[in-house]
């Protein structure tokens, strides 16, 4: 089976719902949200298409809509709308009368299918022997639950990239080196930041099996995993140049998943809370050209029309796999569940949820 079959498999919605008309699918997504009440909880990812978000109940990050769905006590339904591993901290976080549901089970995590447990279980020992025991995990909230298990069975927690430097810090009090997962940009920036020199961090290759380094690995302080987000990538320095080139009075405001070369030459670096608060505290008439995810920007720029605003790469498209929450995939989710059946519950089994919770408390008792 080719990877396009396996895709087709995932997705068993009916063929009426592609079909069917946008005004009579949000009529019905409304009537279906008024029946159910405050039994229906729906989070809207800020990433997600305006067809979807408007009928989020709460947009935010990825963790901050967990925890809203675990704080809705009232909530029986979360139909989240984000991807597969948000909907699995949701599951995590959330009470067990609670059930989660993703409207497309094809709606992953580019960066988080970099960082597969069978790699992990197979470098931590390797790791290990090289650094005697000196290491403790991270792992970015953008990882999948069996991640985030491992991570909280040997002592280490989660990350988000608001609160990436104070947790990389906890983490230096613990041992005297980190492994952060999956995301190496996030990792490096966020240890630089903290003063951990270049030469002081090494990546590990999960499809060699290796440590990418050249000199003395005694002077290694980091080990970042060799993955990262398809979209934050996209921007380069060249893009940097172009806008300083044409429009050098214009900001740059970029996200920690961006590489090292593109934070470094940014005016600002924060994560999607930060870029969208300090845009809307900025003067009317300021200009800037934001380096993250299409939809977002997109928004951004429709709610501030008194200030100019671009995405950093003008040919940026929006995350592919957040765009296959669609409103045809919502109202198929919703209407099912009025049905009585659960279609793409997501249930994190109870051994990951228990040491995956590890991890999550750990972050959220330094909050």
């Amino acid at each position: 089976m080719n990877v396009l079959e396996a895709m087709k498999r995932l997705d068993d919605m009916p063929e009426n719902y592609k079909t069917m008309s946008i005004n009579e699918m949000e009529e019905r997504v409304r009537a279906i949200k008024e029946r159910f009440g405050k039994r229906l909880f729906i989070p809207g990812h800020h990433y997600q298409k305006d067809e979807v978000i408007q009928f989020a109940d709460a947009t935010g990050d990825s963790l901050q809509l967990a925890q809203m769905a675990a704080q809705n006590s009232e909530a029986e339904y979360i139909v989240f709308c984000g991807v597969h591993f948000m909907a699995e901290t949701a599951d995590i976080l959330t009470g067990d009368y609670q059930k989660v549901i993703l409207p497309d089970m094809r709606a992953g995590c580019s960066m988080a299918d970099m960082a597969d447990i069978a790699q992990v279980e197979r470098a931590w020992p390797i790791l290990q022997e090289l650094f005697a025991g000196t290491i403790l995990p991270l792992t970015y909230v953008n990882s999948t639950a069996a991640i985030k298990a491992f991570v909280g069975r040997h002592g280490g927690a989660t990350v988000t990239s608001s609160n990436a430097k104070n947790m990389v810090e906890w983490a230096f009090k613990q041992k005297e080196r980190i492994f952060f997962l999956p995301d190496q940009h996030l990792g490096r920036n966020t240890a630089y930041q903290l003063g951990v020199a270049l030469d002081e961090m090494a990546v590990w290759d999960p499809h060699t099996d290796r440590l990418e380094y050249k000199g003395d690995i005694k002077k290694v302080k980091v080990i970042l995993w060799k993955g990262h987000c398809s979209v934050h990538e996209n921007f380069t320095v060249r893009h940097i140049e172009r806008i300083r080139q044409t429009k050098p009075d214009m900001k740059i405001i970029v996200h920690p998943e961006c590489s090292w070369e593109v934070v470094q030459q940014a005016d600002y670096v924060g994560s999607t809370k930060y870029i969208i608060e300090t845009i809307q505290n900025a003067p009317a008439g300021s200009k800037w050209a934001i380096g993250t995810e299409m939809n977002l920007v997109s928004r951004i720029i429709r709610e501030h029309p008194d200030k100019e605003i671009v995405s950093l790469n003008p040919y940026m498209c929006p995350c592919f796999t957040m765009n296959r929450i669609d409103l045809p995939h919502l109202l198929w989710a919703l209407e099912s569940l009025e049905r009585g059946i659960m279609v793409n519950q997501i249930a994190v089994p109870p051994l990951i949820e228990q040491d995956a919770s590890q991890a999550l408390a750990r972050m959220l008792a330094l909050a």
